[in-house]
């Protein structure tokens, strides 16, 4: 959420006359009207401005859909004991930045592209910076998501010392605490002059070197790497222990076939939290390698449907995750069927699924 606002400049059209020059070289508009051209490091001229209706009609579709889909998340981890796992405790983590994106952030951007706040910069970097953090956040709990299976799967002996929930939730606190200072770094002054417009658009007031060179590369790009790394150590390590069983199976049959349920039943604890991290990947790496295209090539143009399309991908994410526990995980689905069911009590036998300990 942190890149979206990055076309607060995207979702409007100033009117004005064909003979004027393009202010905005960088962004175009391939549509049926005319010239409308957006430059990554220029407010909008002066006079009217129109917001885009099909655009901000889907992103207010993204945030009722992330505020009520990972509002439910929350509630199944109240409802159902069985739910109430480490690993969950992180899940419900990112569950409230993904609330935060539909409650907080989207209707900021919507505020934004109909050109609020106006001549406030405090303000406008207070409100760019919040949506930095909850980016962030997520990216953290993804993050102890996978250091959390890690310990489960590689270091079982050490898991129930390390991953306590008090543990779990100091974690946490952690996480949003690092997510927060580090969203606050352009209200502490590493941040461009705004225009004397004073429209508060991220290209205009956010300097495009944090976004690219800190945001991205060292608070985005190194931690997917490091769980990408770990959680391919989890399936190599895994495939390696399932082939030793199986070239042991008809020496210590039983023992082996009780080890071989145990990882089988570790892998499909793994395999949600690692879906979770593949899709926010795939919502995210587009809006930032425009970033780093606008950064390292600032003369080049973008069309403007693809950015809208990044921008509305990137929030999308926000939407999925309740999606895919309901079809991964049988604890979270059983529980959901409870909720819509006016919260008929959850059977044990419904939620033997759950990941974590």
């Amino acid at each position: 959420m942190q890149s979206y606002i990055l076309v607060k400049v995207l979702s409007f059209q100033p009117k004005q006359n064909q003979q004027d020059s393009n202010p905005f070289p960088n962004f175009q508009n391939h549509s049926s009207e005319p010239n409308h051209y957006f430059n990554a490091t220029s407010p909008p001229p002066s006079g009217t401005i129109s917001p885009n209706v099909a655009y901000m009609t889907a992103e207010l579709i993204i945030a009722f859909l992330s505020t009520v889909g990972n509002v439910l998340v929350c509630a199944a981890v109240g409802i159902n004991q069985k739910l109430r796992t480490v690993t969950n405790y992180f899940l419900v983590s990112l569950a409230v930045a993904d609330i935060c994106v539909g409650s907080i952030a989207i209707p900021c951007a919507i505020l934004t592209d109909i050109g609020l706040p106006h001549h406030n910069l405090p303000l406008c970097l207070l409100m760019l910076s919040v949506l930095i953090m909850f980016t962030q956040s997520s990216i953290f709990s993804l993050l102890a998501v996978a250091v959390e299976r890690y310990l489960a799967i590689l270091m079982p002996f050490r898991y129930q010392t390390l991953m306590t929930r008090r543990n779990a939730i100091l974690i946490i606190l952690l996480t949003w605490l690092l997510a927060f200072l580090i969203g606050l770094i352009p209200l502490m002054g590493w941040h461009k002059t705004p225009p004397e417009l004073g429209y508060c658009f991220f290209v205009s007031v956010v300097d495009m070197a944090y976004m690219v060179y800190f945001n991205f590369f060292a608070c985005v790009l190194a931690p997917l790497v490091i769980m990408f790394l770990i959680y391919a150590q989890i399936f190599a390590t895994v495939k390696n222990q399932m082939r030793r069983i199986s070239f042991a199976h008809s020496r210590r049959g039983e023992v082996q076939r009780s080890m071989a349920a145990g990882l089988r039943k570790e892998i499909k604890t793994v395999l949600p939290v690692f879906l979770v991290l593949f899709l926010f990947t795939i919502c995210w790496i587009p809006l930032h390698v425009i970033n780093c295209f606008l950064l390292l090539c600032p003369h080049c143009s973008v069309p403007f449907e693809l950015l809208l399309a990044a921008i509305i991908l990137s929030h999308a994410n926000s939407v999925v995750n309740p999606f895919l526990y309901a079809f991964t995980m049988t604890a979270f689905r059983n529980t959901f069927k409870a909720i819509f069911l006016c919260c008929r009590p959850v059977r044990s036998s419904e939620s033997d699924s759950s990941i974590g300990s």
